[in-house]
């Protein structure tokens, strides 16, 4: 009994996700990502899909001072104490979450996102599914006191239902790592569990939408089936893989991309699957060069191979951080300079014959200071796999560069003194940290009419810059958002920079600039208004202007106050008519802000700034709100109820063209409301037929419950009744969870032998008044052979 109880808490991962059972002491979400990409990351999160607070867990990148360092502080608080990642994730690639004690409302879609800079670069979507525990091994302890006199065919039912757990094992993930250079590797699948002859094995691809890699059928394989990059390249390692419980495959001729997981599944003729293994093959971590070097005149971005390469392959350099540039592309025996991005055209340059001398190395010429990154350079063949692959990591020093503090309204000068002597057909470009043209002198003259309209009127050169060698900038006016960093390059006529300097300017307010602490307010979805806080002591003039803008996750403005008066005209249309501030701000020195008709959606930093008639900043203060969904309401069905309601009221008369959808804790649709009417072509096939709204006009009664008919055991889990505006935003979201019980009846019903049933019709037949059986059926009991 304890052996089929620990059968049971067994998990499988699927190619569309992670099922585990309910009890279990902890699951492993995996995700995995090429080691350049988690090391070029800043960050690695782990969101749920549809939660207010989506955050369940964050990795911040190793710094100077400190190791990788979880930053928890914005972690949904269902998941606190409860998630953990390997020491090393964002080094090794390997960003996978375990997450301890999981229970049935953990079920749902986690992705798992790479940042850098706060812009994702690789999503990777997780399934899972938390599953209550069967209680029929509980059922059959209780027959098994009850019916010892029984003994022998209650031990053959036992065994078979033992045997039939035991088919449907679920193997432990694994994986296994290949140094580069290998030819071939194992993945590896043993099983216990004795197969039927007539079982189909399967090996898939699960991070590509199932391809298939391998298919052994009817005791031979079948290579007609696989996909075509794996045809010639797969074997299984045993003649009788069956009869020797070894499912293993041998994979050959590797290639980079084929790192990932793979799936092993056994299915009986009738498509049930009996066993599934996931194994993940990985990749040995490149080895990254650093290379650090000032302006000068190139630089080399080795890269030496020892592997011998056809002539038909591709080269192709990248600076992979930022844009994803083509830095240089070789193939069909030459440079293609046509295919490389604009900025490195004319500045790189390969050896004559790379594939001979096996020298893959790039020279970039006259390397300036934005040419910093990550440079990766990947070797394909014809058919667009990867063969080799090396990152280095260039890091081009200014080696002039000052800082300077000055107050604002004053004027400055930006100082860049050479004693070089410089061809008059150079320009200099002075820019900031926006990348904004502040100041550009051009064919012996200034060109106001390229510099960015705040700077216009502002900049001052010498004369004769390129004579005197001064290339100095006096910045007047000094505004408070001058503040950062500047970059002086001296440009030849075809682009290359010739010389560079920082200057980094910081500007000081002349009286004192207020920049409140973040405020967190938290309220439920359900509350019809919330006010952002923001009062002040300061004495403001009459001609400020008072803005509201929603900085994260996205930038809105909210309410703009301006001329003694709101400017709705000024807003996003979001919040038209949902917003309102005191009759006169300005004098009261309360600048709240009322936000009204609250949605989910409506989470996130509120940022409200008061500028002068300038444009310089005089005040700022941020709010963080989070609108949070109502706990989630648990309904217990008895034995023998046909029904359920799935409950949710919101205000009534919603607007028409919201969609309503009711979904399954996997991701099911199990009723869809949309125009006007239900659509049931929406809808899983499950519940086709069995699902109706409580209301012929739920929008106008904003009664949004459906009537769940015909239950059944699988229906427990978590239904969530989610609103959706046409824009596709989240309105409102509720979600019910209920647990179908069930009689000792209904529970061993599946494992009945089937020649029960059949005397039952019998005898059932042999009753001449059919409808006095219907009417006492329920009170005439059950004889033993029924009973078991």
């Amino acid at each position: 009994m304890k052996m089929m109880i620990m059968l049971l808490l067994l998990f499988s991962q699927h190619a569309s996700g992670v099922e585990v059972y309910e009890g279990v002491e902890s699951v492993l979400l995996p995700c995995q990502v090429p080691a350049d990409v988690s090391r070029n990351s800043t960050a690695a999160v782990w969101d749920r899909v549809g939660l207010s607070n989506p955050t369940v867990h964050l990795r911040r990148e190793k710094s100077a001072s400190l190791d990788e360092r979880d930053d928890l502080s914005g972690q949904n608080d269902f998941y606190k104490h409860r998630t953990s990642m390997r020491v090393d994730a964002l080094q090794t690639g390997d960003l996978s979450l375990t997450l301890r004690n999981p229970t049935v409302s953990d079920s749902g879609t986690y992705t798992c996102i790479t940042r850098k800079a706060g812009n994702d670069l690789k999503k990777i979507h997780v399934q899972l599914k938390v599953k209550e525990p069967p209680v029929w091994p509980k059922v059959l302890a209780a027959v098994l006191v009850t019916l010892s006199i029984l003994a022998a065919p209650l031990g053959l039912f036992v065994y078979c239902a033992y045997k039939r757990m035991k088919d449907r094992e679920a193997l432990q993930p694994e994986v296994v790592d290949v140094p580069h250079g290998k030819e071939s590797v194992l993945l590896p699948c043993k099983t216990t569990a004795v197969l039927p002859q007539d079982v189909t094995v399967e090996w898939t691809r699960s991070d590509y939408s199932n391809m298939t890699v391998h298919v052994y059928e009817s005791g031979k394989d079948h290579p007609d089936k696989q996909h075509q990059d794996y045809r010639g390249r797969t074997e299984m390692k045993n003649e009788h893989p069956l009869r020797n419980k070894d499912l293993s495959l041998t994979l050959k001729d590797l290639y980079l991309t084929d790192s990932g997981p793979y799936t092993c599944t056994v299915y009986k003729k009738d498509g049930h699957v009996l066993l599934q293994k996931v194994v993940t093959l990985r990749f040995d971590d490149l080895n990254p060069e650093i290379l650090k070097v000032e302006q000068e005149k190139s630089v080399l971005l080795p890269f030496k191979t020892t592997a011998d390469l056809p002539q038909d392959v591709t080269v192709e350099w990248r600076l992979t951080d930022y844009n994803n540039m083509k830095v240089h592309v070789y193939e069909s025996g030459k440079d293609h300079p046509d295919k490389q991005h604009q900025d490195y055209r004319g500045r790189t340059q390969m050896d004559e014959d790379p594939l001979r001398t096996k020298d893959l190395s790039l020279t970039l010429k006259h390397p300036r200071f934005t040419d910093r990154g990550v440079y990766t350079c990947t070797v394909y063949n014809k058919d667009g796999h990867m063969l080799l692959q090396k990152v280095v990591f260039l890091c081009v020093r200014v080696p002039q560069s000052e800082e300077v503090e000055e107050k604002e309204g004053e004027e400055f000068v930006l100082p860049f003194k050479i004693t070089d002597d410089l061809p008059q057909d150079v320009t200099v470009e002075w820019r900031d940290s926006k990348n904004m043209k502040v100041h550009v002198y051009e064919s012996g003259n200034n060109q106001p009419d390229k510099q960015a309209q705040d700077y216009r009127g502002r900049t001052k050169m010498n004369e004769d810059p390129l004579k005197t060698g001064d290339l100095s900038l006096t910045l007047k006016d000094l505004r408070l958002t001058d503040s950062g960093s500047y970059t002086c390059a001296i440009c030849k006529m075809d682009g290359d920079v010739l010389l560079q300097k920082v200057v980094t300017l910081s500007v000081r307010a002349l009286q004192p600039k207020v920049v409140e602490k973040l405020k967190v307010v938290e309220v439920k979805r359900g509350v019809k208004s919330v006010l952002l806080p923001f009062k002040t002591k300061a004495v403001l003039p009459q001609d400020v202007t008072v803005e509201w803008r929603l900085t994260e996750p996205k930038l809105m403005t909210v309410h703009v106050y301006e001329c003694g008066k709101d400017q709705p005209d000024k807003q996003h249309q979001r919040y038209r008519g949902r917003t309102e501030m005191d009759e006169d701000p300005l004098n009261i020195k309360d600048l709240s802000l009322t936000l009204k008709d609250l949605h989910l959606t409506d989470s996130g930093v509120y940022t409200c700034t008061v500028y002068n008639k300038d444009g310089h900043m005089l005040l700022q203060k941020s709010v963080t709100l989070s609108v949070r969904a109502m706990l989630p309401e648990m309904l217990k069905v008895p034995p023998g109820q046909k029904s359920v309601l799935l409950y949710c009221k919101t205000r009534p008369d919603l607007p028409q063209g919201v969609t309503v959808e009711w979904t399954y804790s996997n991701n099911f649709k199990v009723h869809v409301y949309k125009s006007g009417k239900d659509q049931p072509d929406k809808q899983h096939r499950d519940y086709r037929g069995r699902t109706e709204m409580k209301t012929e006009d739920p929008l106008g009664t904003g009664d949004l419950s459906v009537r769940l008919k015909d239950l059944r055991l699988t229906d427990s889990g978590v239904y969530t009744c989610t609103v959706y505006n046409k824009d596709g935003d989240m309105l409102l979201q509720e979600s019910v969870i209920i647990t179908v019980t069930a009689t000792l009846k209904d529970t061993m019903a599946e494992m009945l032998p089937h020649h029960l049933c059949f005397r039952q019709r019998r005898v059932q037949r042999a009753q001449p008044d059919q409808d006095h059986r219907n009417r006492n059926q329920e009170q005439e009991p059950l004889t033993a052979e029924e009973t078991v």
